[in-house]
């Protein structure tokens, strides 16, 4: 069976990734804190802002975890299709 080649990120990207969700969360952060509005208000564009990082969160997980799956089914698919062809014989007559 062939190993497929499984996609590496670099650690320039993951850095860039890192750096980035780092200075968009700060950003929006201060942007709530300095808000000219009351702090109920603030307080509910915070849990907001918390509830959409979390739910983005659950979301490339479960995207991840889908790609996986069905990269694991399709293995097994291969696999079984190998060991099929590896046993067949095509001189072989039945019967005789």
């Amino acid at each position: 069976m062939s190993a497929s080649m499984q996609p590496r990120t670099t650690s320039a990207y993951y850095v860039q990734a890192v750096l980035s969700f780092a200075l968009s969360g700060s950003a929006l952060g201060v942007g709530i804190a300095c808000l000219p509005v009351d702090t109920w208000m603030r307080a509910f564009l915070a849990v907001g802002l918390l509830y959409v990082v979390t739910s983005a969160f659950t979301l490339a997980k479960c995207v991840r975890d889908r790609q996986e799956t069905s990269d694991m089914v399709s293995r097994v698919d291969q696999a079984r299709l190998e060991k099929l062809l590896a046993e067949h014989d095509p001189f072989k007559v039945e019967g005789v």
